[in-house]
């Protein structure tokens, strides 16, 4: 076991007391001998107490249809189209692709279920505090203020991808919640986040996988970056100023190997400011490699368990990186793949698809970014970093961009491109602010299935077409490309692949029916 699932396997231990719900997976008899009247909590306690709310987001990040996949299906990098075993699930991964999922589709629902789950946990632990079923001697102030952060990175979530969605703070209140609008759910974030920061730990080795203050102010640049999508208003400054902070700290520095982020070893971590762990026992919901892996690829890593093989790279998208860059091999299992045992080729991964309909299990680069280790389980040990360096950097840059400051967006960039090029040719690390002021290099259309691009749109369009093409080389596989593309405003107005421009409300994802059933409180956003 990694030391660092230390701070969710402690709630086990006083998951029977009844004061706090255990969400790992363990269910040694030992743990449900604990009684509440021998718990009395104290500081040292504290890691315990908000345990069960950093769980949650374990199945909310990246579990079955999590938030992961609701940011890639829909963008442009990633599709999962039909394979000879599968995954044509009734049309759930093509609606995904062409911006046709409607209020009963339980995609963009999981995730929304999820961050209601996570926010259902806070607001109880909270309830529990101020009731005193959990009596904190020492520190409870700065525990609170945690405790409200991690809802807040939900309600986040929430409010970047379904908007107008109920705030519910209080867990003893059983009336129906009132809907908020995303400029009400905005302010309360902004908020919730301020109030917290000068009471949250400044320390990243005692506070790995929780929100300390440097999480809360990534958390705040990202929330100001797309602040004109959330309300109307840019707020670059804004972001600046949170990304500044970080960066005049010392905390963090950029890995000197891009793939040092992303490998199961990476809550060593220099880069990363805030982290969702996991584990392959006790926290094994990181399953990408399983979705993503062709079944034969069991033999190139001698797993332990049979990949289901689903998702791959957008064709179009791979050939936008430089063949020099070395994020496409790290991010991308190109090629022929051999066996762990016998060396011979298993499966060679084409770029090519044809198309979401039909496929064969070999077509489409798959997602190797988050290294998989001999011998893998069905979960992957590799933590998913919400938020790194190289993030904080980029959200500068980009406000800088969209100021008139090309020239010095372009020494951020040039800052994180060069880990990229320094084993291949380090001057073309260097981007000037001119280049970042271009178009896109991607070649929007729609592909037939003979290859060919038709209704060629290209990306020239695009305003900072290229710093769009930077993000997408730096975060792919990070869950960051839908919310990039509506920012960029390239989410509902090109073709890619087996899609077509999609109608502007596409740009939020319906409220479930299921839930505006259960109350007569919520209206469904427009379009649906």
């Amino acid at each position: 076991m990694k030391k660092k699932l230390t701070l969710y396997m402690l709630v086990a231990s006083i998951g029977a007391t009844g004061l706090i719900s255990s969400c790992t997976d363990l269910d040694e008899e030992v743990y449900s001998e604990v009684l509440a009247s021998s718990f009395h909590p104290t500081e040292k306690d504290i890691p315990a107490i908000v345990a069960p709310v950093y769980a949650s987001f374990r199945g909310l990040m990246m579990g079955w249809q999590g938030y992961f996949d609701l940011q890639e299906e829909s963008a442009d990098a990633i599709i999962t189209p039909a394979r000879p075993n599968g995954w044509y699930d009734g049309g759930t991964y093509l609606r995904m692709h062409e911006h046709r999922w409607d209020p009963l589709q339980w995609q963009p629902e999981n995730t929304w279920q999820s961050a209601y789950r996570s926010i259902t946990t806070a607001n109880r632990v909270i309830s529990q505090i101020e009731d005193g079923d959990i009596a904190i001697e020492n520190g409870k102030e700065s525990l609170m203020a945690e405790l409200k952060a991690a809802r807040a990175f939900a309600y986040y979530l929430l409010l970047d991808n379904h908007g107008n969605v109920p705030i519910v703070t209080d867990y003893r209140d059983a009336s129906l919640p009132k809907q908020s609008t995303r400029q009400e759910v905005y302010d309360f974030v902004i908020k919730e986040l301020t109030d917290a920061l000068p009471l949250l730990s400044d320390d990243p080795s005692s506070t790995y996988g929780q929100l300390n203050k440097w999480g809360v102010k990534a958390l705040l640049a990202k929330i100001y970056l797309n602040a004109e999508v959330y309300t109307g208003t840019p707020q670059w400054e804004k972001c600046i100023q949170e990304c500044n902070d970080i960066i005049s700290s010392g905390k963090y520095v950029l890995d000197p190997n891009y793939s040092d982020v992303f490998t199961w070893t990476n809550q060593n971590s220099k880069e990363i400011i805030f982290a969702v762990p996991y584990d392959e026992i006790y926290g094994p919901q990181n399953q990408v490699h399983m979705k993503t892996l062709d079944p034969l690829s069991r033999f190139v890593y001698a797993m332990q368990a049979g990949p289901w093989g689903g998702n791959c790279a957008v064709p179009q998208f791979i050939d936008t990186y430089d063949e020099e860059d070395g994020r496409l091999g790290d991010t991308w299992i190109m090629g022929p793949q051999k066996s762990a045992t016998t060396g011979e080729v298993v499966i060679d991964y084409q770029k090519d698809v044809p198309s979401m309909a039909g496929t064969e299990s070999n077509d489409g680069y798959r997602i190797g970014k988050y290294a998989i280790k001999m011998g893998a389980t069905g979960g992957l040990d590799n933590d998913y970093p919400m938020f790194r360096y190289a993030d904080v950097l980029m959200m500068k840059a980009e406000s800088l961009l969209r100021t008139g400051r090309a020239a010095e967006a372009a020494e951020l960039v040039s800052q994180v491109r060069e880990r990229a090029f320094r084993a291949t040719n380090p001057d073309k690390a260097v981007v000037t602010g001119d280049e970042l002021m271009q178009g896109s290099t991607y070649e929007y259309g729609y592909q037939e299935e003979d290859g060919s691009i038709t209704d060629k749109q290209g990306g020239a369009d695009i305003k900072y077409g290229r710093f769009l093409d930077e993000l997408g080389w730096e975060f792919a596989a990070e869950a960051h490309r839908r919310q990039d593309l509506i920012r960029f405003g390239v989410f509902s107005t090109k073709a890619w692949f087996n899609h077509r421009p999609s109608d502007p409300t596409k740009t939020l994802f319906p409220i479930p029916e299921g839930e505006i059933s259960k109350n007569p409180n919520l209206t469904q956003n427009p379009g649906y």
